[in-house]
């Protein structure tokens, strides 16, 4: 006599959740992974100084910025690069004159956090007559400085 079983036979069934975790992780993969280029979108053309100098250098004050980002005002070393010594060097050397015109003279490997701090000695001391020296542009270098990507 055959014994019947009654228990349910075992449906065949496909299990999504394995697959919805592998295809997620797909999406995870290539959403990382995908580059996304914004320096396209975003061109700038750099500042070009073609003007004429100005009359006014001659009597300016002459600030200086070297590579290593060491301040020299007129014809003295600030020994130490905080704002407070820059500020007291200037001080001393321009007198109570702030109606006299700054050359702000740095060099292109300077710091810009250098340049900034004399711009904030500058303003704090009440000079508002800042020029800034550049090198006239060569012949040669306005198509290798074009835009920037």
């Amino acid at each position: 006599m055959r014994i019947r079983d009654h228990r349910s036979d075992d449906e065949p069934e496909i299990n999504l959740v394995p697959l919805i975790d592998v295809i997620l992780v797909l999406i995870i993969f290539f959403v990382v992974t995908a580059t996304f280029d914004a320096r396209s979108v975003l061109k700038l053309e750099l500042p070009r100084a073609t003007g004429e100098p100005s009359g006014d250098a001659s009597k300016a004050l002459i600030v200086l910025v070297n590579a290593e980002g060491r301040y020299f005002v007129g014809d003295r070393e600030v020994l130490r690069d905080d704002l407070e010594s820059l500020k007291t060097t200037i001080a001393e050397v321009a007198g109570s004159d702030r109606d006299r015109t700054v050359m702000l003279r740095a060099d292109a490997r300077t710091p810009y956090q250098a340049v900034v701090t004399v711009y904030d000695a500058l303003g704090q001391l009440g000079f508002r007559r800042i020029m800034s020296a550049t090198a006239p542009p060569q012949p040669g270098a306005q198509a290798a400085a074009g835009t920037v990507r």
